[in-house]
């Protein structure tokens, strides 16, 4: 069996028990998207082995989201509330008074 066949085997496969996902079972992932579980039994019994691997995967998957965002528009911050200005300049607009774009 190849590594991909093999690592696809094991995510459709509970990580506690065993059982393969079928048409009765329907497996739920975990919080890192590491492993599956067909019930709440299983997911508390693997829980002691798999929580380290858990908790260093799922802060990974945050990190991963924060920096996907990008930190501003080329437009820069709105100077009052300090919010990326949107790319849309029509839902900005321009202070008479200092000639600064607010959102």
């Amino acid at each position: 069996m190849s590594g991909v066949e093999e690592s696809f085997d094991i995510t459709m496969r509970c990580a506690s028990c065993g059982i393969g996902a079928g048409d009765e079972i329907k497996l739920k992932k975990c919080a890192c998207n590491l492993v599956r579980y067909c019930g709440v039994k299983c997911q508390r019994d693997h829980r002691p082995q798999h929580k380290r691997a858990c908790k260093k995967r799922a802060a990974e998957l945050r990190d991963e989201i924060l920096f996907k965002q990008p930190e501003s528009s080329h437009l820069g911050d709105c100077p009052i509330c300090y919010v990326p200005l949107r790319v849309d300049g029509t839902k900005s607009s321009m202070m008479v008074c200092c000639s600064k774009i607010v959102c």
